[in-house]
Formats: C-alpha cells, sequence, structure tokens
C-alpha cells in the first residue's frame, strides 16, 4: 500500500493534537506539528522563534504575491510556501499525521489523504484548557474566540476555503464525547478508507 496521509484542523483547546498523537502512535507512522516549525525554519532560514510568531499571520494579498519573486515575498507567505513544500515532501517520504497548517488544503490532490476537522463546545475546551493543559486565562471563552478567528482567518486568507467548513473534511468530529473515544472512531475511519487506498 503507498503512503497515506491523516491531516488534523481542530479549534483551540478540542484535544486535537492530542487524538492526532494517539492516532499516529497507534499506527506506529511518524507525527508532525510543531516539527513543522523546525522544517520551516530551515527551509527559509528565518529563525524558529520568527517562524513560529508569523506562522498564523497573514500579509495583504497572498495570491497577489504569488507574482512576485520568493526573496520579494513577505516573510508570512514565505513561511507558508515553505511548509506547504515540507508537508508535500513529509506526505511522499512515508505515511503520517500532519496536524494543522492548513495541510489538508495543501494535500487536496493527494489520493491517500484523509482530512479531519476536531470541535468541541466551548465548556469542554476550558475544562480541558484549565485541567490537562494547567493554563490560567481571565476570560477563556473570549481567548477561545480570539484563537478560532486567528486559525479561520489564516486558514481562509490561504486557502479561499473555509475553516471548519464540513465539506472540506472526511469527518468533523466533537471531542467532547472523549479523547479515547474519538480516537477509535477515527481509527475505525481510517481502517476502512485504507481498503480504497490505490
Amino acid at each position: 500500500m503507498k503512503n497515506y496521509v491523516i491531516t488534523i484542523a481542530r479549534q483551540y483547546g478540542s484535544g486535537g493534537r492530542l487524538i492526532g498523537k494517539k492516532i499516529a502512535d497507534h499506527l506506529n507512522i511518524p507525527f508532525y506539528d510543531k516539527e513543522l516549525i523546525s522544517l520551516a525554519a530551515e527551509e527559509t532560514g528565518y529563525a524558529e522563534s520568527f517562524v513560529t510568531k508569523m506562522e498564523q499571520k497573514k500579509s495583504i494579498s497572498f495570491f497577489t504575491n504569488l507574482y512576485m519573486t520568493q526573496q520579494e515575498l513577505p516573510a508570512t507567505d514565505q513561511i507558508y510556501l515553505a511548509q506547504s513544500k515540507t508537508i508535500h515532501d513529509l506526505a511522499n517520504k512515508s505515511s503520517c499525521v500532519i496536524v494543522g497548517r492548513c495541510a489538508d488544503y495543501v494535500l487536496k490532490d493527494y489520493p491517500n489523504c484523509i482530512r479531519i476537522f476536531i470541535h468541541a463546545p466551548i465548556e469542554s475546551r476550558i475544562e480541558r484548557l484549565e485541567h490537562e493543559y494547567k493554563e490560567t486565562h481571565k476570560n477563556w471563552e473570549d481567548y477561545l474566540h480570539k484563537q478560532d478567528k486567528n486559525r479561520s482567518s489564516y486558514y481562509n486568507y490561504f486557502t479561499q476555503e473555509t475553516w471548519g467548513k464540513s465539506l472540506n473534511y472526511h469527518m468533523t468530529l466533537d471531542s467532547s464525547i472523549g479523547i479515547d473515544e474519538s480516537v477509535e472512531i477515527l481509527l475505525h475511519l481510517v481502517k476502512n478508507y485504507q481498503s480504497k487506498f490505490k
């Protein structure tokens, strides 16, 4: 069987990263999330701290900027293109799980790609952040809305698609049913799709 890729987009605090890691561990395939920052830094020559700061920002007009040379592009666009190249390279190298970075869109023409979106009610996400991540914040609801807005704006800007729109994914899943339960459902989905991979 050829390589397959599982991409996971997720609302902030929904546990999407943890779900992706558990799926990768179960399938014994590589897992990529923050690792893409290091790889993009190598590709662009920027410091990892700068890539982290800029990777979810957007410039004036990405599609207008594409007419510029690579060196003329704003840093945000260079980082997006570097991460996109890295995502393609990783997909061709081996089966893997990739979290975020518009990977579902970047690999939209990749035949063996399973696209997943993880979401959860805001109460569930606040509880996870407080109890599992040990984070504190004065107004969690506003904070979560801001994080989701940043992710949505970044995705919509670079892809011209709608972040979280169900038609863009093979499955959208409410993780408030439980992390392990979510993993079990998604592993069943992967197993079904594996039989169809070319």
